[in-house]
């Protein structure tokens, strides 16, 4: 069963999860141009055929994105573990499950934002989030 959250509890939370969400957001755009790199050498070596291959330039770049994936990975379970739900890893998007008149929403807060101050239905998504208001506040609950 999901956790709800309350406002509070969630706002509480931000302190600790600012950080590793910050990370997070590095740790991907380090892995994706590493990757970008060994996607490039691959077209390289497909395209000229028997060309000189670098292999221990490219076994240190892989053992980097190993070691990037991995540390993503951690950063990511340590976010799931609270119970939020991280929707996009670039622009470092978490999701707070809580209930609205009985129904699961999503409290929404992105990387940068000083506090969560918007909400979203489930199929709603980012482009869908509300400014939480009074009716919010008195109609939203946690477990």
């Amino acid at each position: 069963m999901p956790r709800f959250f309350r406002l509070e509890d969630a706002q509480r939370l931000l302190p600790e999860l600012e950080p590793v969400v910050r990370n997070i957001t590095s740790l991907k755009k380090s892995f994706e141009e590493v990757d970008l790199e060994l996607r490039a050498y691959s077209e390289r070596i497909t395209l000229l055929g028997g060309t000189f291959v670098p292999r221990e330039e490219l076994a240190l770049k892989r053992r980097n994105r190993d070691l990037l994936a991995s540390s993503l990975k951690k950063s990511i379970d340590t976010v799931h573990q609270h119970g939020c739900v991280l929707k996009d890893l670039g622009l470092g998007l978490v999701d707070f499950p809580t209930l609205f008149r009985g129904e699961e929403v999503y409290l929404c807060w992105k990387l940068g934002e000083p506090a969560i101050e918007f909400w979203h239905g489930m199929t709603e998504g980012f482009r869908g989030r509300k400014p939480i208001d009074k009716d919010f506040l008195e109609n939203h609950r946690g477990e």
